[in-house]
């Protein structure tokens, strides 16, 4: 076991612990769950949150981190927002609650709750592995989200936004989502505070790709400025199959997204783009685990990282491609703009390669804005705070555009523009 045993608790495992206690008679769940429930919870009391010490999360040492743990809530009172983008479809999942009479139109749907109390969920509940807290946290104490299956050769008009809506306190959710052959659609999963109270939260989604689908994923993150996010994407990418992965973190005050990919269908390809605003005293760390497991599959990850304040941000990277992976070509790059003197960015690419016929390869800039750039600006007659804030805007612009998408462009600037404002 690679994660640390530990005889102290901290004052956040020991709420965890408790709060476990408390919940655990009315968390969903048959027999096979509500052990598996047992076993996750006593893995994470055991071996305690991770630490530095842990390859894993060397970066974000989360025992050190994650000084408390609020008190789970009831109702939010809340009911679903506007959608990013008018016209969308909308799931909403309010404080850990999801709606028992959803549906839309052409699309296989079921709350994760049914799942639980029938025991089907046990097979996908586990964590990956040892150093999976993510996992093990959920794992334990998830109650609801969506189960959706996508038929072969669908086609979504509009986006599908899934609502991940909490006023504070404690919420643990899950999304399997299943695409069949030949989909074609955009996905928003989408977390949001209502509320300025605290809330820890974790959220698990877990989706197979199926041949020669295309698909476009985005996960919009705007927690509140005092809010623990956990969060986790599962992904397996099947035959011919294109996913285009978009990453926006615009909140949380400490934050780790992990990215699970397996690319196990020849022909498939893989596009990630990710943008993190971070300000304040805010700690948020993206980490991916990516294996190319077949021939002929392609990857490209590019992440850009704006970082005011004394913000603390981290991307780990690892591309893993295994010895029957000829023809793989993998791409990685990370790119960060530190405004402040205090800003802290922290980079780890990693290439795992066991096949010779490859073409894989990483990189990573860090810098301010650029004194030329605002210098032409400015002698233009824009203000320097104006010049500064356009600059920043065009950096992480770069990458939105990308979705092509113009609906949705003008969307996505929309929030990140907002985000700048307020920080910058």
């Amino acid at each position: 076991m690679n994660m640390q045993t530990t005889s102290r608790l901290t004052a956040a495992e020991t709420a965890l612990i408790e709060a476990f206690n408390q919940q655990i008679g009315d968390l969903p769940g048959n027999g096979a769950v509500t052990a598996l429930r047992d076993r996750l919870l006593d893995d994470l009391k055991k071996a305690g949150l991770p630490t530095r010490r842990i390859e894993a999360w060397h970066y974000t040492d989360l025992k050190n981190l994650l000084r408390a743990v609020p008190a789970q809530l009831g109702d939010a009172g809340s009911n679903a927002l506007e959608p990013v983008v008018a016209g969308s479809s909308v799931l909403a999942v309010i404080q850990g609650h999801a709606n028992q009479k959803a549906a839309v139109d052409g699309l296989g749907l079921s709350a994760y709750s049914e799942r639980l109390i029938d025991g089907s969920a046990v097979e996908r509940l586990d964590a990956l592995g040892s150093d999976d807290a993510v996992g093990r946290i959920n794992g334990s104490f998830v109650r609801d989200g969506y189960v959706v299956d996508v038929p072969d050769e669908t086609e979504l008009e509009n986006p599908l936004e899934i609502q991940f809506i909490h006023a504070g306190g404690q919420t643990h959710t899950r999304l399997p989502v299943s695409f069949g052959a030949g989909v074609k659609g955009t996905v928003i999963e989408r977390h949001r505070a209502v509320t300025g109270d605290a809330a820890f939260l974790s959220h698990v989604s877990d989706i197979t790709v199926g041949e020669g689908t295309e698909l476009t994923w985005i996960i919009l993150q705007q927690q509140g400025a005092d809010d623990t996010h956990l969060g986790q994407i599962r992904v397996d990418l099947g035959a011919s199959a294109k996913l285009r992965l978009f990453v926006i973190n615009a909140g949380g005050k400490l934050v780790r997204q992990e990215l699970n990919i397996k690319v196990t269908g020849e022909g498939a390809d893989l596009t990630l783009r990710g943008i993190n605003l971070l300000g304040a005293e805010s700690h948020t760390d993206v980490t991916m685990v990516l294996g190319h497991d077949v021939p002929h599959t392609g990857s490209t990850e590019v992440i850009r990282n704006v970082v005011f304040d004394r913000a603390k941000g981290v991307f780990q990277g690892m591309i893993r491609v295994a010895p029957d992976a000829q023809k793989t070509d993998a791409k990685m790059a990370c790119n960060t703009l530190l405004m402040s003197d205090d800003a802290e960015f922290s980079v780890k690419p990693e290439l795992e390669i066991f096949a010779d016929d490859v073409q894989c390869g990483h990189g990573a800039t860090v810098t301010d804005i650029d004194a030329n750039h605002l210098y032409y600006m400015m002698a233009r007659g824009i203000p320097e705070n104006k010049a500064r804030a356009m600059l920043v805007n065009a950096f992480v612009a770069e990458i939105v555009e990308e979705l092509e998408d113009e609906a949705l462009v003008e969307a996505l600037e929309s929030v990140i523009s907002a985000w700048l404002e307020k920080h910058a």
